[in-house]
């Protein structure tokens, strides 16, 4: 669960007046890509029926997914990327009409780049249950009506079935890396474990093998800030006017997740005790450079993501399990036949390196024996987003594996 777009992904810093101004207006209901807008570098791919886990049921769902370089003759340099929470397919490109951000990996995913789209067929699809191009909560349902509420619970299983119909339909029998951070991570492992035929390396980065009752406990306050909205409606706001959608719930829960995502020193060393203004904060209506920073990218934020979405896909995160339905966690891992590299952030408060070392604990064939790589950064959880260089070494050496 990370910023996962370049410019949140910068290092911290206080908020500026031409930042606030960006924002003036009324955030719109939700800010999903909807049937009608620009395409731009998106494909899309529609499937049949869709039966989740949990009994649920999809009639059609379609996969939003963009592509870099050639698939070659044999069809087996393709590398599968995966997003995190709110991320999406745009990986690498600039923002436009189409695409709201910039590309999320821009300086790890190009020509020349650690994943070289010279060498590399890429995929990068947006999840189902997204609301970036993928079927989701925003979608229109057979009856002319967004699936809103009736949108079906789905877990990380599911996603990945999703996923899996993708391949399918593009031919691509083996991929030659399965790639994933954070929530993305989750997908790339669950790849691993379900069909380690499909995979001949594996990175997972930033995540953990199974969502524990900590990350459960701090899923569950922000789900609760959205649902509390009074104009989420119990999910049924597709309607309601600019200003007049769940933006206030949406947002409060971003800012609650951006806390678990940087570090408590990045925090305190960008922004220390300072105001964000010269009116003093103490009782005078000022206010500190850190909330103000809080409130502006979760304001930001309503104008790029659906309410909605963020619950299903909180969801899915809270299903993550590898070992469910197994034998457990160890034998779940046994399974993996993948050259595997497993990497974690010194500073990373939402999922800790402890994880990351039983990840690669388990797994019979990674790059750094029974322990994950860690990198040391100041940036915590988004530290897979931001330390380029380190990340792009490790990746370079699993490519070359």
């Amino acid at each position: 669960m990370d910023w996962q777009v370049s410019e949140d992904t910068v290092p911290s810093a206080p908020v500026t007046e031409a930042d606030a101004r960006s924002l003036l207006g009324r955030p719109p209901a939700t800010g999903a890509w909807r049937d009608g807008d620009p395409a731009g570098e998106r494909h899309f791919a529609t499937f049949g029926t869709f039966r989740t886990e949990s009994g649920g049921q999809l009639p059609s769902f379609r996969l939003a997914y963009e592509t870099w370089g050639e698939l070659n003759p044999d069809r087996n340099n393709a590398i599968l990327i995966l997003h995190a929470l709110t991320g999406d397919s745009h990986v690498r490109g600039d923002a436009s009409r189409a695409h709201p951000t910039a590309g999320w990996w821009e300086d790890i995913v190009g020509p020349g780049a650690a994943i070289d789209t010279d060498k590399y067929f890429v995929i990068a699809p947006n999840i189902l249950g997204g609301c970036q191009g993928s079927t989701g909560p925003s979608s229109i349902a057979p009856d002319g009506y967004e699936w809103a509420s009736r949108f079906p619970y789905l877990t990380i299983r599911d996603q990945v079935a999703a996923q899996r119909m993708l391949a399918d339909h593009l031919e691509i029998d083996r991929f030659f890396a399965v790639i994933g951070g954070s929530m993305g991570g989750m997908h790339a492992l669950e790849w691993a474990v379900t069909t380690p035929d499909r995979v001949a390396r594996l990175a997972v980065l930033s995540s953990p093998p199974l969502n524990t009752a900590d990350q459960i406990a701090l899923n569950s306050v922000q789900l609760e800030a959205i649902a509390i909205d009074p104009h989420f409606n119990g999910g049924e706001y597709y309607d309601a006017g600019d200003g007049e959608g769940p933006n206030r719930g949406l947002a409060l829960a971003r800012r609650m997740a951006l806390l678990n995502y940087r570090s408590p020193s990045e925090l305190n060393q960008r922004f220390q005790r300072s105001w964000q203004s010269p009116v003093s904060p103490f009782g005078l209506g000022g206010r500190f450079a850190v909330e103000s920073y809080l409130d502006f990218h979760g304001n930001k934020f309503t104008r790029r993501f659906d309410a909605n979405s963020y619950v299903i896909l909180v969801g899915a995160m809270d299903s993550h399990d590898v070992g469910r339905d197994r034998g457990g966690v160890e034998d779940a891992l046994a399974r993996v036949t993948a050259t595997t590299l497993v990497l974690g952030i010194d500073s990373d408060r939402l999922f800790p390196v402890d994880g990351q070392h039983r990840i690669a604990k388990g797994i019979p064939n990674t790059l750094d024996g029974n322990q994950a790589v860690v990198i040391s950064s100041d940036f915590g959880h988004d530290g897979f987003l931001i330390e380029h260089e380190a990340v792009s070494m490790h990746l370079r050496r699993l490519l070359a594996a």
